[in-house]
């Protein structure tokens, strides 16, 4: 595959003829640095974005040809995320960050699995705590209950540690590497944290939008 944007000075290439498959509950790795496309290429894997040539396959389907919408209809109920500034939504409570993505996919024991699922990150205690009153890897914790509440197929993590101190962030890993093999959810990681990049089952650099291996 290959992304391509416009610029003012031309066309650039963010991805240049990348080839990869994805084992069945592996955890893989990207990492590489700032710049180096890996962001860019977990968004086309999910299918947030899509490629300017190649094809993407995604839980057995193309995603070349399906609208916005229909990738959407794709990952709902299947695919989760976990982002470095964890997208939560202020205001509201841990439980109801959790609640949300359930609710709007209609699965009726939403309620008691978004209490588990805090239960499983060690917040139960905080299900009515609104997330401005959490800490940074309290709120991380309430992303990944968040992600895996909808028991995904594929957990796609981008820089989950980057806003953390060094025990927080080892504290997050450990969590979402045990609740993966708890759950046997294929894990795609993007970091350039070397420490967390080792703990994954197969690692890939990228490099100015190649990758190298």
């Amino acid at each position: 595959m290959t992304k391509t944007v416009s610029t003012p000075n031309g066309k650039l290439d963010i991805l240049q003829n990348i080839s990869l498959n994805i084992g069945y509950q592996e955890a893989l790795v990207l990492k590489g640095a700032s710049g180096s496309g890996k962001t860019t290429l977990l968004g086309l894997m999910a299918g947030l974005d899509q490629t300017s040539s190649g094809s993407i396959e995604l839980l057995g389907q193309d995603l070349g040809d399906k609208t916005e919408e229909q990738r959407s209809r794709i990952r709902a109920g299947s695919v989760g995320f976990v982002f470095q500034s964890f997208q939560l939504v202020q205001g509201a409570t841990a439980l109801q960050n959790v609640l949300l993505p359930l609710e709007l996919q209609g699965m009726p024991d939403a309620l008691d699995r978004a209490c588990e699922s805090l239960q499983q990150v060690g917040l139960a205690n905080k299900e009515n705590t609104l997330i401005d009153h959490l800490s940074g890897g309290e709120q991380q914790r309430v992303s990944i209950a968040r992600a895996f509440a909808v028991k995904p197929k594929i957990l796609f993590a981008d820089e989950p540690t980057g806003n953390l101190d060094a025990k927080t962030g080892r504290q997050i890993a450990d969590l979402m590497f045990h609740l993966r093999d708890q759950s046997g959810t294929t894990l795609v990681l993007v970091t350039h944290e070397s420490e967390l990049a080792r703990r994954g089952d197969r690692q890939l650099l990228i490099e100015s939008g190649r990758l190298l291996n």
